[in-house]
């Protein structure tokens, strides 16, 4: 693909910023209205931290939790994902998340049910910056339409705090919503046929 260089030397930097930014969008795919967040200290934040990449070093948008330092996030998205990865930045303190538990189509999970066996678990590194990956396992999360996420324990704080969650992935309407209808322009279009006539008239006065 070619890139256009009009921005000097950050071209590449931005260039590469820009194709992060187009991968980590399956923010705009989860149902907003219905994701949970359980344990969160103030109602309503655990939806803000799904944003996009270029707002992740955003700190002033975050969750924490409230009782202890567990989370817990339902997020159902709007049709079916195919989960390719997962970024988690933080404040690069204690609170920052150390575990992350991944749950497939579970959803209105709580916390009695997260003793159940998960199907990934990732050893998180601190990440104040977004930069490192985690990828989920392909064969696993193909077709999720709900993804559960589980932050068990952090680095020792009382509380857990997340700045930013990014899922990349591919999506994939769902059939759930019934069939959409398309309607296509069966009118022909006139002014193609007027120009056709109208060269090969020209042609022929020539």
């Amino acid at each position: 693909m070619a890139h256009n260089h009009c921005h000097g030397h950050h071209d590449h930097d931005h260039s590469d910023a820009e194709d992060i930014g187009i991968q980590y969008n399956l923010y705009q795919k989860i149902d907003k209205e219905n994701l949970q967040c359980l344990n969160e200290s103030v109602e309503g934040s655990g939806k803000t931290v799904f944003k996009p990449w270029e707002k992740r070093l955003d700190r002033s948008q975050y969750v924490e939790s409230d009782a202890d330092e567990e989370l817990l996030f339902n997020i159902p998205f709007t049709g079916n994902v195919k989960l390719k990865g997962i970024k988690i930045s933080a404040e690069d303190t204690d609170c920052h998340p150390a575990v992350l538990r991944l749950f497939k189509n579970k959803p209105n999970m709580t916390f009695d049910d997260v003793t159940m066996e998960p199907d990934q678990v990732f050893q998180l590194q601190k990440d104040s910056a977004g930069v490192l990956e985690y990828a989920p396992k392909i064969v696993t999360f193909s077709s999720v339409t709900h993804l559960t996420m589980h932050f068990p324990s952090n680095f020792g704080a009382d509380t857990t705090k997340i700045d930013y969650i990014g899922l990349k992935g591919e999506w994939t309407q769902g059939h759930r919503h019934g069939v959409t209808i398309c309607t296509y322009e069966v009118r022909p279009n006139l002014d193609d046929h007027k120009l056709k006539n109208e060269d090969s008239v020209s042609r022929q006065i020539e």
